[in-house]
């Protein structure tokens, strides 16, 4: 790597692990606004501190939501990705009267890949320019 500034170290390990994340939403359905997306925005950078991980970049759409994270080699992705779904939903249920299927808010799948296919900027650049409904 040419610049060690994105490197990040653990007591064992130096690593530098990015995801690009996808979650879509039951059924695809259009229940985003801007108000909730970011208010899902703090959630999930919330459970991201959690988990010592970093909500590098986030941005979404009315049916899905892309997301750009930074953890540590000591969480399993999946047990992040179900807690970033799971605390998302729960709150944004609480807080909006969502069209949900049976209080269903995401589809129980998801898109993830390593972010080493493309640089960073490109991907940043990607999930900023996304759709976002008014």
């Amino acid at each position: 790597m040419s610049n060690t500034d994105d490197l990040r170290h653990g007591r064992t390990c130096v690593y530098n692990l990015q995801a690009h994340l996808v979650f879509v939403t039951k059924y695809r359905r259009g229940v985003f606004n801007d108000a909730i997306l970011t208010d899902m925005e703090t959630i999930m950078r919330d459970v991201c501190h959690d988990f010592d991980a970093e909500l590098v970049e986030f941005n979404g759409e009315t049916d899905h939501v892309r997301l750009l994270v930074s953890y540590p080699p000591k969480i399993a992705l999946s047990a992040l990705i179900n807690s970033l779904k799971g605390v998302s939903s729960r709150l944004l249920r609480k807080k909006y009267t969502l069209k949900t299927h049976r209080n269903h808010l995401w589809s129980p799948s998801y898109y993830a890949a390593s972010s080493g296919g493309a640089t960073l900027d490109t991907l940043k650049q990607y999930i900023q320019n996304q759709r976002r409904p008014d």
